[in-house]
């Protein structure tokens, strides 16, 4: 039994700036309590700020009889887990959406290692954008296709390996996010929309960062884009902006009763607490009503990338993830403990997350702190660093 080797790889990764910890930390809505000194922060997927409202809690207390609600659903849902709060929440997202179908997981985590295996086969191909997310990579890796990667963002290459390949299989699976977790840029739906219709291929979006965020509905990029009909899978989670837990796709019933009847990490997992599932379908029904804090983060993320790019630094997207390009794993670092000691909870993203040369610190803005708030966070940037 070699134990040393774990070791020596903690040691290397200590020397490349590049070493994980958990983070002993208490939250206050949009603050954060670290080593006795209270943080905005800014390192969350509270994105409309909806886990502090208190407003919120209140109403769905009122109108929900939570006591008879329970805190564990002690079965997977195939078993006796499927609570009937989990048909009322898919029927909202399939009415919301309106599509034919719609089935709810315990996470994205669930929903991206499982969906693509459970629908692919050996004879296919699925082609994902490069910066796709590690579940999504994860479930590709559980999959038996052929895997095949397209620049970031670039329909010219994915229109490249389509027209050299798509012959070759059954069915093709084209992969991408709306909005992308590390440069917070958005995808242009309707280019491959086109393209999935072009050569006959399958649409597979996952909106965890738009879900809430972006749509006159807050249906994210799809809706925002008008094109949800368009697209065949659509993936979004519960524990962003929605301040819950889980995730669903909506897709065709066809593929809803296939991947109850296939997928392993649907099937094999014990089902959300009903309560849970309860609090989501309050939000959901909610969700259209937020539009001033979708207004109110676009102006923010607007006003800190215009600040950034004033005093020098790299920036990249158009959403409410703004990066800030530091360079190497130790400036990153380095920055994110300025920022700490100055009262802003902030985070490195270090490589291998993001390639070499390129880490940064990742601003996650909450629709609920105040602009005063902010107009700190601004006049630090612009004039606290030199």
């Amino acid at each position: 039994m070699d134990i040393e080797r774990y070791i020596n790889k903690l040691n290397t990764s200590k020397e490349a700036g590049n070493y994980r910890r958990l983070h002993n930390t208490q939250h206050n809505g949009f603050l954060i309590h670290e080593n006795g000194k209270e943080l905005l922060n800014l390192s969350s997927n509270d994105y409309l700020g909806l886990s502090s409202n208190r407003r919120l809690k209140e109403e769905f207390y009122a109108e929900t009889d939570v006591k008879a609600l329970t805190f564990s659903a002690v079965s997977s849902r195939l078993l006796s887990g499927n609570h009937e709060y989990y048909g009322l929440l898919e029927a909202d997202l399939r009415n919301l959406y309106e599509v034919e179908a719609a089935l709810v997981f315990n996470s994205g985590y669930h929903a991206n290692i499982g969906i693509l295996p459970a629908l692919s086969s050996k004879r296919d191909l699925i082609v994902a954008d490069k910066l796709v997310h590690a579940s999504i990579i994860d479930g590709i890796r559980l999959s038996d296709a052929e895997m095949m990667r397209y620049h970031h963002c670039d329909t010219e290459h994915l229109r490249s390996i389509l027209q050299q390949h798509r012959e070759k299989y059954e069915n093709v699976f084209i992969v991408t996010e709306s909005i992308f977790s590390m440069d917070g840029d958005t995808v242009d739906l309707l280019e491959l929309c086109a393209l999935k219709k072009e050569f006959d291929a399958f649409l597979y979006l996952d909106e965890a960062h738009a879900l809430g965020v972006r749509g006159t509905n807050g249906l994210g990029c799809a809706e925002e884009q008008a094109c949800i009909a368009d697209i065949d899978f659509i993936v979004g989670t519960f524990g962003k902006a929605f301040a819950s837990l889980g995730a669903f796709v909506v897709c065709k019933d066809i593929f809803r009763e296939y991947l109850i009847n296939t997928q392993r990490s649907l099937i094999f997992s014990t089902a959300l607490p009903p309560v849970n599932v309860a609090w989501t379908r309050f939000i959901l029904n909610h969700i259209p009503d937020f539009d001033d804090l979708r207004v109110k983060i676009k102006e923010i993320s607007d006003k800190l990338r215009t600040i950034l790019i004033r005093k020098g630094y790299q920036t990249a997207g158009d959403s409410h993830i703004v990066p800030m390009i530091c360079g190497s794993n130790e400036s990153s670092v380095e920055m994110a403990e300025l920022l700490r000691e100055n009262g802003f909870f902030v985070l490195p993203v270090r490589y291998p997350t993001v390639p070499k040369g390129q880490a940064r610190i990742r601003f996650s803005l909450n629709a609920a702190i105040p602009e005063d708030d902010y107009e700190c966070l601004f006049d630090f940037l612009e004039n606290g660093i030199e």
